[in-house]
Formats: structure tokens, sequence, C-alpha cells
């Protein structure tokens, strides 16, 4: 899908958002708060029949997962698409997607965490830009920040300006390209496949929780030694919790970029804090660490 980019339409007050559950079973209560916000925000919110399904550490098989997203993405009364949980399980979906029955349908698919896999995956086989942000299970705790970020980016009619609470620039720079990444990990385990992404002239966004510095040190060497990282534009951290001193883990990265002229700017309130500012995926932007911030060229829906 190379050059071919689908931007979703945008939501208005009173659309409809389907939820999915492409992963891990979830907390009932944590949802229904989310649905909350939700409706407060001025959206109904489709819930499929067999959405709370259990297999294990599933929420249900990967037919049934895969099968919801398919129904909602082909559902014309659903205009967006929100990920109830990440976890674990979103990568065993893709051989059982329809891409091209997907591109067809472009929607709104929001999420983040393992849920990586199905944002990047949906750009790299039909182009369609996805939106790294809350989930349902995450928006309740999540801070008015947050919210206000996803209400912007899916509803917004001009470009998106992010700028990090804590910027900390680990290489100096300029540069444009379309946005792409996710969470390290789950990047990671999609080299070899025919999911994994093509990061040339793309700014590499990157987080994760719960990895020790060695492992992402371990992660980030497999992806550089593997020439993944060899012509990447630009390089966007967002919040690594529980990963041990942050210090560290930007060492890491910064090592790895060091004598390059790649663009690496880092203490972007994207992943798994309590704040999680919405990031349009496979969308231009620049990346300026003078000005520490990323500019979007045009706004992520239509």
């Amino acid at each position: 899908m190379e050059g071919r980019v689908i931007k979703p339409p945008a939501l208005c007050p009173g659309d409809t958002i389907g939820i999915a559950a492409p992963a891990s079973p979830f907390d009932r209560e944590a949802f229904e708060q989310g649905v909350e916000v939700l409706q407060a925000m001025g959206f109904n919110v489709k819930i499929p029949d067999n959405l709370f399904k259990r297999e294990g550490y599933l929420a249900g098989s990967d037919a049934e997962r895969a099968a919801l997203l398919m129904d909602l993405f082909c559902d014309g009364e659903v205009r967006a698409v929100l990920c109830a949980r990440g976890g674990f399980g979103s990568m065993r979906l893709l051989p059982f997607l329809d891409f091209e029955a997907m591109g067809n349908h472009p929607k709104i698919l929001v999420g983040f965490s393992d849920v990586t896999a199905l944002l990047v995956s949906l750009y790299r086989k039909c182009g369609l830009v996805t939106f790294h942000g809350p989930m349902m299970t995450t928006l309740a705790k999540g801070s008015q920040a947050t919210s206000d970020a996803l209400m912007a980016a899916i509803t917004a009619h001009s470009p998106l300006v992010l700028t990090p609470s804590r910027p900390v620039v680990l290489n100096p720079g300029h540069a444009a390209g379309p946005v792409i990444g996710g969470n390290l990990s789950t990047l990671s385990h999609l080299m070899g496949t025919p999911f994994e992404l093509v990061l040339e002239g793309h700014l590499l966004f990157l987080e994760e929780r719960g990895e020790a510095p060695y492992r992402i040190d371990r992660m980030l060497s497999q992806l550089h030694l593997g020439g993944r990282l060899d012509r990447v534009a630009g390089v966007i951290l967002g919040s690594f919790e529980d990963c041990g001193a942050l210090e560290e883990v930007y060492g890491i990265v910064k090592g790895v970029f060091q004598n390059r002229p790649v663009p690496v700017l880092a203490g972007f309130d994207i992943g798994h804090g309590e704040d999680n500012v919405t990031l349009p995926l496979g969308l231009w932007a620049d990346l300026d660490t003078e000005d520490s911030d990323l500019r979007f060229l045009e706004p992520a829906v239509i």
C-alpha cells in the first residue's frame, strides 16, 4: 500500500462507537465507567453480544474476536471502533482479518499497548490512518487531558499539534514523515512477519510498560541489528511506565542513535500513564526538537 493513505470520517455528536475486544478479557466495572465517559462526550455506544466472552487469557477464540472486529467495521451504524483492552492477543487476529474490506469501510480505530498490532497492520496493509489512544477500561481512570485529546483527534478538522509535558531532547534536529509505531515489544515481535512495518522515512513512536531497561535494550538492539532503524526519519518517545529509571531508558535510546542525524524527542504523555494523548498513526507530521513539538500537516479525519 505504498503511498496510499486513507483517512476515516470524523465523528459528530450522536454518532455510534462500537466496542471491540481483540485481546484479553477485561474488568467489567472499568468497562462500564468507560461507557459513561463516551456517553458524556456525546456518543452512542454499541456493545456486541459476544463482547464479554472469555477463553483462558483471551476474550474469546481468535475467529470470534476477529469476526467481532470485522462486523463493527462493516456495520453502517458504527462510525468508530474503540478497543476494550489490550493485554495479549491482537497479533493472533491478523491472519483472520480482511484488510481490503476494512480499507473499503474506513473507520476510526482507537487503542494502544497490545492493540498496536492492529493499528500498524491496518496502516501497513491498507493505508488506514489509525489512532493510538485510550481504551474503554482506561478512559475513566485517565485524565481530562486524555479525554480532551481523544475528542480533538477524532472530531477536529484542523491539524493537531502535540507537545511533550516534560520535553527531553536526546538528539537535536528536525524531520518530517508519517508517524508510526506504538508499543515497543509488540513492534519488535512483528519482525519477520507479513505485518512488519517498513520504517524507512517514518517518524517512529515508541512507548512501553513493565519492561526492565535490559529488555528495552534487547528489543531496540534487535531492531537495530536487523537494519530496521537505519533509515528512520525521527523518533518520538512516549511514557515508559514501570521500566526503571527514565534516565537509563533514555540513555539506551540515545546510544542507538548516537552520531546519526536522527532527531529524538522524549517526554510525550502518550502510552500507559494517566495522561494518554491520542496520536494519529500513518499521518505526516513535522518533528522539531528546537520547538519541542510534533506538528501534523493535516487533520487526521475527513
